[in-house]
């Protein structure tokens, strides 16, 4: 966000002013716009909408779909919901942070590629351990095949 200029971001909020219910909208539309939520954009919205900062900053930390983080090209979901847990999710998790040289508090890598995130279900037990790329479902995940799935990404431009 180092060289962004938030006033890209008024036609966004000009398309929602005065909309009850907007703001869910438009921090959407912005973090599509920069990647992600940062500080100043929240306070540019705030200040544009004339809403306080801490409602903004309330929103946007308590909707899991906001990062106030970057995150990387390829979001990589793995499931640890009760199904994929006992068929070893960790597993999984544990080779992709290995292979990605992340751990439980950096979840993205500095060449922000990749972004490791933990989700509670994925709706997809039949297919247990599962993870996604971005939209993409990987089912009957195993460690030995992560090597395979990140090296069909960096080939790939998905």
């Amino acid at each position: 966000m180092e060289n962004y200029d938030l006033q890209k971001l008024d036609p966004i909020i000009e398309n929602y002013r005065g909309k009850a219910g907007s703001l869910i909208p438009v921090l959407h539309k912005v973090q599509t716009e920069i990647g992600y939520l940062p500080i100043e954009a929240q306070k540019y919205v705030a200040d544009s909408l004339q809403l306080p900062y801490s409602k903004v900053f309330g929103v946007a930390t308590f909707y899991t779909q906001f990062s106030l983080e970057p995150k990387g090209e390829y979001v990589i979901h793995v499931c640890d919901g009760t199904a994929c847990h006992v068929r070893g999710s960790t597993d999984i998790l544990k080779e992709l942070r290995e292979q990605l040289e992340l751990t439980e508090e950096k979840i993205t890598t500095d060449d922000l590629q990749f972004t490791l995130e933990t989700v509670s279900c994925l709706g997809a037990c039949g297919l247990a351990p599962v993870m996604t790329i971005n939209d993409k479902v990987y089912g009957g995940m195993t460690p030995e095949k992560i090597k395979n799935v990140l090296a069909e990404l960096d080939g790939s431009d998905q």
